[in-house]
């Protein structure tokens, strides 16, 4: 595997996991663990690890436990499948790595645009401030 490669997954664990941080702080979670669940699932596509990762928040103890549950369930499930398609799951491994690589370009441009728009905001009340309002 590439350097690039590794650096790249290395920084959306980061990322990953400092969202997965921001769940409430009544809620029990390991976030470790629920980062490597999540980002192992061969079942979701990128849009759909985002769309978790996003909802985090708002994730009460029952989802985070349920969404848990299905995921070891899921690895298990695809552990036994395969020994019975060892290729069918390479290849979902194979597309899994591309797909994290999209996700670490879909989060560095939301902080991007993030950036953009604070600076936006910064030069409207330097302006309002130079009128007076």
């Amino acid at each position: 595997m590439s350097d690039l490669v590794v650096s790249t997954n290395k920084e959306v664990d980061e990322i990953v996991l400092n969202l997965l941080k921001l769940h409430l702080p009544i809620i029990k979670v390991d976030v470790n663990e629920f980062l490597d669940l999540l980002k192992n699932s061969l079942s979701l596509n990128v849009a759909e690890k985002k769309r978790v990762v996003d909802a985090v928040p708002t994730l009460s103890q029952f989802q985070f436990d349920e969404l848990k549950k299905v995921f070891v369930e899921e690895r298990e499930k695809f552990r036994e499948l395969a020994k019975e398609h060892p290729e069918d799951i390479k290849k979902l491994l194979k597309k899994q790595q591309e797909e994290r690589l999209i996700l670490w370009w879909m989060y560095k441009n939301e902080e991007a645009k993030k950036e953009v728009s604070g600076q936006d905001e910064q030069k409207i009340d330097d302006i309002k401030k130079s009128l007076g309002l």
